[in-house]
C-alpha cells in the first residue's frame, strides 16, 4: 500500500467540513427566535403602560367628576363660618323693650328738654304778660318737648323690634329658625313703642290731657 496515498472520502475517520446550508439554518432561526422574544417584551411594555394609562385616566376622571359634584351642590349650612349668628336680631330686641321701657316713663333726656323750655318761657314772658301766654310759654312748651323726646323714643322702639323680626329674611340663609324669646321680647318691644307713640302723640297735641287755661287757674 502506498503511504502518500490520501485517504479515501469515505472513511469514517476523516473529519467532515461542516454543511454551509446547515449553518444557515440554525443561523436563521436563532435570529427568529431573538426576534419573537423582542415583540413579545414590547408587547408586554406597551400593555403595562396602556393599563397604567387608563388607571390614571380612571383616577382622573373620579378626581373631576368629585370636584363637579362639589361645585353643583354646595352645601353653606354646614359651614359654621357662612352661617349668622343671630346676635344681631337678639341685640335689636332688648334694645326695642328697653326703649319702649323709656317711651312710656321717660328719661333725663326729656326732662332736660322740658327744663330748658321752662326756663326760656320763663326769659320770654314779663311780669305784664297774660296769664295764657305764661302757660303756654312756661308750661306748655316743656309738656310738648317732653312728649318730642319720648315719641323719638318710641319710634326707635318701634323700628328696632321690626328690624329684628325681619332680620332672618335678609342675609345668609340659617339652618336653624330664630329662637322664640327674640321673637317674643321683639313683639313687645314693638307693642311698647306702638303705646308710646300714641300716648306721645296725644300729649304733644293736647288731647289726652288739655294745658289750663287762665279761668282754670283762677
Amino acid at each position: 500500500m502506498n503511504p502518500t496515498t490520501s485517504a479515501s472520502p469515505t472513511d469514517p475517520t476523516a473529519p467532515s467540513a461542516p454543511d454551509a446550508e446547515e449553518i444557515a439554518t440554525e443561523k436563521t432561526a436563532t435570529e427568529k427566535t431573538a426576534t419573537e422574544d423582542t415583540a413579545t417584551e414590547d408587547t408586554a411594555f406597551d400593555t403595562g403602560k396602556a393599563d397604567s394609562k387608563g388607571a390614571d385616566g380612571a383616577d382622573d376622571g373620579a378626581g373631576e367628576a368629585l370636584a363637579e359634584t362639589e361645585d353643583l351642590d354646595p352645601d353653606d349650612f354646614d359651614d359654621p363660618a357662612k352661617e349668622p349668628s343671630g346676635l344681631g336680631a337678639a341685640a335689636s330686641a332688648v334694645a326695642a323693650a328697653a326703649l319702649g321701657v323709656v317711651a312710656l316713663t321717660g328719661s333725663w333726656t326729656g326732662k332736660f328738654a322740658a327744663e330748658r323750655e321752662t326756663l326760656i318761657g320763663q326769659i320770654k314772658t314779663s311780669s305784664n304778660s297774660t296769664a295764657a301766654q305764661q302757660i303756654s310759654e312756661i308750661y306748655g312748651d316743656a309738656w310738648h318737648s317732653t312728649a318730642l323726646v319720648n315719641g323719638l323714643f318710641a319710634l326707635l322702639a318701634l323700628l328696632a323690634g321690626v328690624f329684628a323680626l325681619v332680620r332672618p329674611a335678609f342675609g345668609a340663609p340659617s339652618a336653624h329658625p330664630q329662637p322664640g324669646w327674640v321673637r317674643a321680647v321683639a313683639t313687645a318691644g314693638i307693642a311698647l313703642g306702638v303705646l308710646g307713640l300714641v300716648i306721645s302723640i296725644g300729649m304733644y297735641f293736647d288731647l289726652i290731657v288739655p294745658l289750663p287755661t287762665a279761668g282754670a287757674a283762677q
